[in-house]
C-alpha cells in the first residue's frame, strides 16, 4: 500500500485541525474549514477565520446549537402532527355534510320530480274531464237540436210532397175518378196545415270555456323554492338575559344571530336550530324556537324547578359560539337573606304572596287538592324502564308514546336517533334508526304513532318531515317534506289519515298515508283557532283532534275540518289548569288524559273538559313528562323526559 504523503509545505496539526470530511461541518464560507461554534446572532455555523467576523456577536458551540435546532424542528414537527387528528376529525365531519347536502339534493331533486309528476297527471284527468265534459254536453245539446231538425225536415218534406201531388191533381180536369184523389189531398192538407212543428230552437248553442290560468300561471311561476342559508355555527352568536339566569315557571328569552362564514350577519331564516335546557344529568327542557325571517331567532322557554343548568344552542347540529351557556333558575320569591344581597334581591324580584322557598311543590300529585270531595284516583306505578344513556332500554331525551294494539309501547328517543320497543310488561323487543338528514334516517324523533297497518309513523323534527318505517324498522316513505317546519307530534284518525302537530308553524297537519295533503288548519297566536307551540294530538270516537296547546296552557279539540269543538284549561296549578301540557290520549269512555309538563304530573277530563282527577304520580315524582298513550291493555304510559325514562300505571276507566 502506497504510504501517505504530506505536502512540503503542510505540518500534521494542519492537517488534523483545518481539513474535515467533505459535507460534514464544513464552514459554509471557507472551504476545508472545520466549522466548529454557531453565531446565535446571525445564525450561522463559524469556523475560526470567521470568529473575527462575529468578535461581538453571541457564540455557542456548533455541536449545542445542532442539538436545539433539531430539538425545536422536533417540537415544531410534534405541533404540526398533532393537528392531523383535527383536520382528519374536520375532514370526515365536513365529508358527512357534503355527503348529507348530496343526499339533499337528491332528495329535493326526487320531491320535485315526483311533485311536479303528480300535477302533471292532475293536469292530465282535469284536461279529460274537461274533455268528457265538454263531449257530454255537447251531446245532450246536440241531441235536442239534431231531434228539431229531424222534425221539421220531415214536416218540410211532407209539405213539399203533398202540396206537389196536389198542384197536380188542380193542373188536371176535374173528373169523377180525380174525386177521391183530391178529396183525400184535401184531408192531407188540413192535416199538414194543423200540424205542430218545433219552429222554436229547444237549445242554444253555447259551450264557452272558463278557465282561469293567469292565477295559475302566476303560481306555476312561484311554485316551491329551495331553502337554505350561509350561515355557519362558529359565527353565529347569541344574546339576551335568558343566556345566564331565568325565574322558575316564568318564559326566559334567548335571541340568537346566524352569521356567515365572514361573520357578515344573514338576512333570511329556515336555518336549522335546536336549542335544549339541560342539568348534568341530561336535557329536560326543548322550549320554543320562533323564526323571525330576518337571519335572527328566538328561542323561548321555561325550566320547572330552581338549580344550575346548561343551555345548548345548535345551527346546523353544532355548537354556537359560547354554547353551551351556564344558566342559573332561582325563584322570584328568594329574599335578600337567600340571595346574599340586597342588590340581588332587587334584581331577582320580591313576591312576599308566593310560597316560601323551603315550600316545595309536590312534583306531580300537587299536594292535597283543595277540595276534599276530589280525591286521587287510587292508581299506582307499575314499573319504569330506562336510565340515561346509549344503549338498549337507556333514554337521552325520550319524548313520544305509543302504543299498538298488539301489546307494544314504542318510545321516540329523541336524542339518540331512534324508535326503542318494549311489551307492555316493560320488556325490552328491538330499535331501529340510524342519525342522519337522508330519508330512513332520523335527526331529532319526536312523535311516534302506530298506523292500523301496522306501519310506525315518526315524526322527526330537525328533518322537517314525517317516516313511514314498517313494523320490522325498514323504510317505506317520509311524507310532509317541504310543507313542515317542526313537525312533533304525530297520530292517526279512524280514516287511517296521519295527523301532524307543526310545533313550529303552530299548525296542524291531515295526510293520506301517500304523502297527499288533505287539510291543515291552524296558525301562530292566542285565539281560538290559533296554537303557540302545540306539541301532540290525540283522535277521540268521533275523529275529532284533540291538541294540546303547549305556550297558551289549554287543550283544544277541532273536527276533522279543522272547527272549533272545544277549549279548556288555563295556566295555573290548580285542577284543572296546565303549566304547557304536552303528551294526550282518549280512552274508551272518551276521557281525555293530559300530560301537565311543567307542573310535572298527569290529569284526567271528560269529554267535555271537565276536570276529574289526577293519576298519583307522587311515588316515583315525574320530572318533565312528555308523550302520553294508553297500553292495549288499558294502563298509562307516560315519558318522563327530566328522568330519562318512560313509566307505566294503571287507570281505572
Amino acid at each position: 500500500m502506497e504510504a501517505h504523503q504530506h505536502s512540503p509545505d503542510s505540518s500534521s496539526e494542519e492537517c488534523t485541525v483545518l481539513e474535515a470530511p467533505p459535507g460534514k461541518n464544513t464552514c459554509p464560507q471557507h472551504a476545508g474549514k472545520v466549522a466548529d461554534l454557531y453565531c446565535s446572532a446571525c445564525e450561522c455555523a463559524l469556523c475560526e477565520d470567521c470568529v473575527s467576523d462575529h468578535e461581538e456577536h453571541p457564540k455557542v458551540p456548533l455541536s449545542q446549537a445542532l442539538e436545539q435546532h433539531r430539538s425545536s424542528l422536533q417540537e415544531r414537527l410534534g405541533a404540526v402532527q398533532n393537528r392531523l387528528p383535527q383536520i382528519s376529525d374536520a375532514l370526515t365531519f365536513i365529508k358527512e355534510i357534503l355527503q348529507q347536502l348530496t343526499n339533499q339534493r337528491g332528495s329535493i331533486e326526487e320531491d320535485i320530480q315526483s311533485s311536479f309528476e303528480d300535477l302533471h297527471k292532475q293536469l292530465d284527468v282535469r284536461k279529460s274531464v274537461l274533455l268528457m265534459e265538454l263531449e257530454v254536453t255537447y251531446g245532450l245539446k246536440q241531441k235536442v237540436l239534431q231531434a228539431q231538425v229531424d222534425s221539421l225536415s220531415r214536416g218540410e218534406g211532407d209539405i213539399i210532397a203533398t202540396c206537389t201531388q196536389t198542384e197536380e191533381a188542380l193542373a188536371g180536369e176535374a173528373c169523377v175518378a180525380s174525386l177521391q184523389v183530391e178529396r183525400e189531398l184535401g184531408e192531407r192538407l188540413v192535416e199538414l196545415a194543423s200540424l205542430r212543428l218545433p219552429y222554436q230552437p229547444e237549445e242554444n248553442d253555447q259551450l264557452d270555456l272558463q278557465l282561469e290560468t293567469d292565477g295559475m300561471r302566476k303560481s306555476i311561476h312561484n311554485l316551491g323554492t329551495i331553502v337554505t342559508t350561509s350561515a355557519v355555527a362558529s359565527q353565529s352568536e347569541a344574546m339576551g338575559a335568558g343566556l345566564e339566569q331565568c325565574i322558575v315557571g316564568h318564559p326566559a328569552s334567548v335571541t340568537i344571530v346566524t352569521r356567515d362564514k365572514s361573520g357578515g350577519a344573514c338576512k333570511s331564516g329556515n336555518a336549522i336550530l335546536s336549542a335544549e335546557v339541560f342539568t348534568p344529568d341530561g336535557s329536560i327542557v326543548d322550549g320554543e324556537i320562533v323564526d323571525h325571517k330576518n337571519g335572527t331567532y328566538e328561542f323561548v322557554y321555561t325550566v320547572p324547578k330552581e338549580g344550575d343548568f346548561s343551555l345548548a344552542l345548535r345551527l346546523y347540529d353544532q355548537h354556537i359560539k359560547g354554547s353551551p351557556f351556564k344558566l342559573t333558575v332561582t325563584r322570584a320569591f328568594e329574599t335578600e337573606v337567600e340571595v346574599g344581597s340586597s342588590e340581588g334581591a332587587k334584581r331577582r324580584g320580591k313576591s312576599p304572596g308566593q310560597k316560601k322557598k323551603g315550600s316545595k311543590r309536590a312534583s306531580s300529585a300537587l299536594g292535597t287538592p283543595r277540595r276534599k270531595t276530589q280525591n286521587p284516583i287510587e292508581d299506582d306505578l307499575i314499573f319504569r324502564i330506562g336510565t340515561k344513556g346509549r344503549n338498549k332500554g337507556e333514554f337521552t331525551n325520550l319524548q313520544g308514546v305509543a302504543a299498538s294494539s298488539s301489546g307494544r309501547i314504542l318510545i321516540a328517543d329523541s336524542n339518540n336517533q331512534c324508535v326503542q320497543i318494549f311489551s307492555n310488561e316493560g320488556e325490552f323487543k328491538s330499535r331501529f334508526g340510524v342519525r342522519g338528514r337522508s330519508p330512513g334516517q332520523l335527526q331529532r324523533p319526536t312523535g311516534v304513532a302506530v298506523h292500523p297497518s301496522g306501519d310506525i309513523i315518526i315524526a322527526d323534527y330537525d328533518n322537517k318531515w314525517v317516516s313511514i318505517f314498517s313494523c320490522e324498522g325498514k323504510f317505506k316513505a317520509k311524507l310532509g317534506s317541504g310543507r313542515l317546519m317542526g313537525p312533533k307530534g304525530v297520530s292517526v284518525d279512524q280514516n287511517g289519515h296521519v295527523i301532524v302537530v307543526d310545533n313550529k308553524a303552530c299548525t296542524v297537519f291531515i295526510f293520506q298515508l301517500t304523502g297527499k295533503l288533505i287539510t291543515k288548519f291552524g296558525s301562530r297566536g292566542n285565539g281560538d283557532k290559533q296554537f303557540a307551540g302545540p306539541h301532540f294530538a290525540a283522535v277521540n270516537q268521533n275523529n275529532e283532534i284533540i291538541v294540546t296547546d303547549f305556550h297558551n296552557h289549554s287543550v283544544k279539540v277541532f273536527t276533522p275540518e279543522g272547527e272549533l269543538v272545544l277549549k279548556f284549561g288555563s295556566n295555573g296549578e290548580g285542577n284543572g289548569q296546565f303549566n304547557a301540557p304536552t303528551g294526550v290520549a282518549v280512552d274508551v269512555n272518551g276521557n281525555i288524559i293530559v300530560a301537565d309538563w311543567g307542573n310535572s304530573r298527569i290529569q284526567v277530563f271528560d269529554g267535555t273538559g271537565s276536570f276529574l282527577s289526577y293519576i298519583n304520580t307522587s311515588a316515583d315524582p315525574l320530572y318533565g313528562p312528555q308523550g302520553l298513550a294508553l297500553t292495549s291493555d288499558g294502563h298509562v304510559v307516560v315519558a318522563d323526559s327530566g328522568n330519562h325514562c318512560f313509566k307505566v300505571y294503571r287507570y281505572l276507566q
